[in-house]
């Protein structure tokens, strides 16, 4: 097993960590009798929903522990790897929440928690137990007596100050190793196997790669329909005028030459009309300019103020560069048509290897990705490349989204940051 390396703090963080923990192992000891009841309930078809509702409730518990976890080992992270829930079929949900082996390890985290309290409790009892004697003996307590005792002079007083003392110090002491202890064998408990792993990802790689070949289907499907309904059929009218025109040319040229202007009207529109679908497959001021300059086009054509700052020492890859510019056009657009917001802001940086862009807008907020939505859609198109979407959008605004995409950058730009309001 790998050692810790536990998050170096000092007492009052640690003594702030442990009553966290302290607090996710009492609500997971007050989850596990749901738990254990679902279970015996999902003998009988009436306990499976019992049993999708508390599956959820024990994963958002362990992803909370997951997470403290990593912020104590250094921002090591400890994965769930859960197998997707599908988002229909109470037998389906129920049935993947219950074979997956990522679920049992979490409940063998539940059934731990008495442990995990009686070691995070050890020192916090130890300085909570000094702490008053210390207040009991400079009289600023008025609760009962300790040890069947209260002093009543500096003697006596002084004389309860020293194992208050060693106690506050020896919980203090305490605290840092019973934190790496904890760290060490919940991480044991709760990170999965590689095998479990491997799975995990082989399944989410499976449904990345359905959803981008549908987006890519849907995508084909656009493009097709916006040429049969528009340059197509503008180009079939032209060839008519043309057609049409040389027929009358001779004998009534005026007729004539208005038909060939209808046609050089005709012949603008469907230019028109391609230059605004091939700007929709792959902008050409993104090849030209790269994110950077193709972002801040993006906000001086639209309507709403949009606030944009960008600092990437370098370019993404053209697939990541196109999916990123798409997805905060759409999120602009979003943000535009559904948010009431008078202002928007766009921040695109990289670090650690990732591609983040933050996109804040001061709407009224309620930004849900439910399946079938826009930002359903762009979930799917930077999932292809095991990108991550977190949403947060109170009631009241307001709305910020954060994509991140793995992803390298290639050599520095000559172009400096900027900022556009």
């Amino acid at each position: 097993m790998a050692t810790a390396h536990h998050h170096r703090a000092g007492p009052l963080t640690t003594l702030a960590y442990l009553f966290l923990l302290l607090s996710q192992n009492i609500a997971a000891l007050l989850l596990l009798p749901l738990v254990i009841a679902s279970a015996v309930l999902s003998l009988i078809w009436i306990g499976l929903p019992f049993v999708i509702l508390t599956g959820h409730l024990l994963r958002t518990l362990a992803d909370s522990q997951r997470r403290t976890l990593t912020h104590l080992d250094h921002h090591r992270p400890v994965h769930s790897g859960y197998r997707p829930i599908p988002p229909t079929g109470i037998n389906r949900r129920a049935s993947v929440i219950i074979t997956d082996p990522a679920t049992w390890k979490d409940l063998l985290w539940l059934i731990t928690g008495t442990v995990n309290i009686l070691l995070i409790a050890l020192p916090l009892t130890l300085i909570g137990h000094g702490t008053y004697q210390t207040l009991h003996a400079l009289g600023l307590t008025g609760g009962p007596a300790i040890y069947g005792y209260t002093p009543t002079d500096t003697t006596e007083r002084l004389l309860f100050l020293i194992p208050a003392t060693l106690l506050i110090a020896l919980g203090t002491t305490l605290a840092t190793p019973a934190l790496r202890l904890y760290t060490a064998f919940n991480r044991l408990l709760l990170q999965p196997s590689e095998k479990a792993r491997l799975t995990a990802r082989v399944a989410h790689l499976a449904t990345s790669r359905a959803n981008t070949i549908d987006t890519q289907a849907a995508e084909i499907r656009r493009i097709e329909r916006d040429l049969h309904d528009g340059a197509q059929a503008r180009l079939v009218a032209l060839g008519m005028n043309l057609g049409m025109a040389e027929q009358i040319v001779e004998h009534d040229p005026a007729t004539a030459r208005a038909m060939l202007a209808e046609a050089r009207e005709t012949t603008r529109t469907a230019l028109i009309e391609l230059r605004d679908l091939v700007r929709g497959i792959h902008p050409p001021v993104l090849v030209e300019r790269g994110l950077h300059g193709a972002v801040h086009a993006l906000a001086l054509t639209h309507h709403l103020p949009i606030t944009v700052t960008v600092t990437l020492p370098g370019r993404p890859a053209d697939p990541v560069e196109s999916a990123a510019y798409f997805a905060i056009a759409e999120l602009l657009t979003n943000t535009a048509k559904h948010a009431d917001a008078t202002h928007a802001w766009v921040h695109i940086n990289h670090g650690d290897d990732r591609l983040v862009i933050t996109v804040t807008d001061n709407g009224h907020g309620g930004a849900d990705a439910a399946p079938g939505s826009g930002l359903a859609g762009i979930r799917r198109r930077i999932d292809a490349f095991d990108g991550t979407m977190n949403i947060t959008s109170p009631t009241g605004g307001p709305t910020i989204v954060t994509l991140e995409i793995p992803c390298a950058l290639s050599s520095p730009k000559t172009s400096p940051s900027s900022e556009k309001d």
